[in-house]
Parts: structure tokens; C-alpha cells; sequence
């Protein structure tokens, strides 16, 4: 625990330093678009390391404390009754997209139907309490995008599972095997403790690394090539829902990066956000590494486009 918090601290002053002396420096090199860079960088990095502690504490605590059998428990057998119960299992049972992977693994080990837990894997790091709340702070006064992530991740991550449930084939899931020295795995506070290190410090990385691209983004990018795709609804959706897979922002924060991202449709945003939780090159290579090759290819393509079309229906009738 102790250096969970210290690995937090030192992140946020880090930020603190850069917020403070990054505007500074650019002033005394005369460097306008260094300050904007800094302006934009570090506001993204303070306002999303909060909810990006507070997601992988909760996360950890329910990796933790939480016994795997209560899914298997409330889940029905039947495969499509399962599915969306599952996916709305996201919001009361959240968890960040980094440990989405091995969460679903281990549920299917254990009995849950694949289809289930690819809904549960999809929709618990994109419709949680955190990631809603950080959403309605990222965009103040407007509701409607809060609603809007909301029915367009959970509507993926159900057809998502009935997609699997019908034409998912068992070849194309490698699953790990069981572990036999479950002993020896931490348990309790100390898993607490290791799953909240790692989760933050790792997440936190791409949180500084997402910031950095879409500061970068604004700044490097001329607006005459920004223009042609702004002018467009259709070009803009599909770029940020692009730039999504690339950034590999965490859930928790993506909201703020998306926010920052001036210029485009709220649609386009919201492709953004419902986009990066699902698919994104770190998932892409832990879905890889657990299920295979052949699976991440097809499950995470077939994810991306039921998610921008999602987000399309969805912002048309909401934003």
C-alpha cells in the first residue's frame, strides 16, 4: 500500500512540477506553441490522475475482496439472458481495461460462458461509476454525453456477446490453464496492495503518454489538415475513434483527453471514449497473449466496428 501511495504522489507532483515549470521554460525559450503543449499536457495529467487512483483502487479492491463465484452464481445459463447481465455487471462490479483480460479468463475457468465474459471484459472498464463521474466532470453541463457513453459502450459490449454466443467458435479461443499452486498467489490485502500498484503505475504511464499525444495533437497538427477532417462528421468520428486504438488512454481519464480535443463533433468524441476502453493496442496484445493471435485479430476489429457504428446511432439520437 505504502508504495501505491508514494508511486501516486510522485506522479501527481510530478505533474504539479511540469504544470508549474513547463509554461516557465516555454516563456524564457519564446516558444508560444511549447507553452500552449504544456498548457494542454498537463491539464489532461492533473485532472485525470484522481480518477485514475480512484478507479484501480476500486478495481484492485474487488479483485481482491470479491469472490469469483458470485458470477457464476447470479449469471443464468442461458447464453443470452447471460450476456446483458454481464454487460450491466460493469457498473456495479467496475474494473480498469488493463485488468479486464485476466478477469474475464479466469471467469470462464471457472464456468462463466465465454459470450458473458467477453460482455463483462468490454463493458466493466467503460460504463463504472468512475469513468461516469469523470466524464460528467470532463464535460460540464452536458448530460447527454454522459448518457450517450453509457448506451453506446453497454449496447457494444451486449451485441458484442451475442455476437460470440452465435458465431464464436471454440478453436478461436485459447484459453489458459488453470493454475495449480493457487497458494501461492497473494490473497486479501496483500493482492489488494499488488493489484493497486500495479494497475495505477501502469495505467498512469499511458495516462502521461496520452496526454502528451493529444497535446501534441493539438498543437503539431496544422489546422488546415484538421479542417478537413472537422468538416466532416463522418472523417472525425472515424479519426478519434482511430486515434483511440493508438493513444491507449485509461478509461478513467480518456474523458479529459477527449474533452481537450477541440474542434470536433460531440459524436466524434464520444467515439473516442467508447472506442478506447474496448480496443486499444495494450488490450490488443493482452487479449494476444491470453486467448491468441487468432482471437484478439478477429474479436478486436469485429469490436471496433460494432463500437463506432454504436457511437454513431447513439450520438445521432442523443448529441
Amino acid at each position: 500500500m505504502v508504495y501505491a501511495v508514494l508511486g501516486g504522489a510522485a506522479l501527481i507532483a510530478i505533474a504539479t512540477v511540469v504544470s508549474v515549470l513547463g509554461p516557465m521554460l516555454a516563456i524564457d525559450l519564446y516558444t508560444p506553441a511549447v507553452a500552449a503543449w504544456w498548457t494542454v499536457f498537463t491539464a489532461v495529467a492533473v485532472q485525470g490522475v484522481p480518477f485514475l487512483l480512484l478507479g484501480t483502487v476500486v478495481s484492485a479492491a474487488i479483485g481482491a475482496f470479491v469472490p469469483e463465484r458470485v458470477f457464476t452464481r447470479l449469471l443464468p445459463r442461458n447464453q443470452a439472458l447471460a450476456v446483458p447481465i454481464a454487460g450491466a455487471a460493469g457498473v456495479v462490479l467496475p474494473g480498469c481495461e488493463c485488468a479486464s483480460v485476466p478477469v474475464a479468463s479466469s471467469l470462464m475457468r471457472r464456468g462463466v460462458a465465454p459470450a458473458a465474459a467477453l460482455a463483462f471484459l468490454l463493458s466493466a472498464p467503460a460504463i463504472n461509476p468512475v469513468v461516469l463521474v469523470a466524464t460528467s466532470i470532463a464535460f460540464p453541463g452536458q448530460p447527454k454525453m454522459v448518457l450517450g457513453r453509457l448506451v453506446a459502450s453497454l449496447a457494444t459490449a451486449v451485441v458484442m456477446g451475442w455476437l460470440w454466443a452465435r458465431f464464436g467458435r471454440e478453436e478461436w479461443l485459447r484459453l489458459p490453464k488453470r493454475k495449480q499452486a493457487a497458494a501461492s498467489s497473494p490473497a486479501g490485502v496483500k493482492a489488494f496492495v499488488a493489484g493497486l500498484q500495479h494497475d495505477f503505475l501502469h495505467a498512469g504511464g499511458f495516462l502521461v503518454l496520452g496526454a502528451a499525444a493529444a497535446a501534441t495533437f493539438n498543437i503539431a497538427v496544422p489546422r488546415s489538415v484538421l479542417d478537413v477532417f472537422t468538416g466532416s462528421s463522418w472523417l472525425s468520428l472515424l479519426l478519434l475513434a482511430s486515434l483511440a486504438v493508438v493513444l491507449c488512454v485509461c478509461s478513467e481519464a480518456d474523458a479529459f483527453v477527449a474533452a481537450s480535443l477541440s474542434g470536433f463533433s460531440p459524436a466524434a468524441k464520444l467515439a473516442f471514449m467508447v472506442v478506447g476502453p474496448m480496443v486499444d493496442l495494450k488490450l490488443i496484445a493482452l487479449q494476444a497473449g491470453t486467448f491468441g493471435r487468432s482471437f484478439a485479430f478477429r474479436f478486436s476489429s469485429t469490436t471496433w466496428l460494432v463500437a463506432v457504428v454504436s457511437s454513431t446511432l447513439v450520438g445521432w439520437w442523443l448529441l
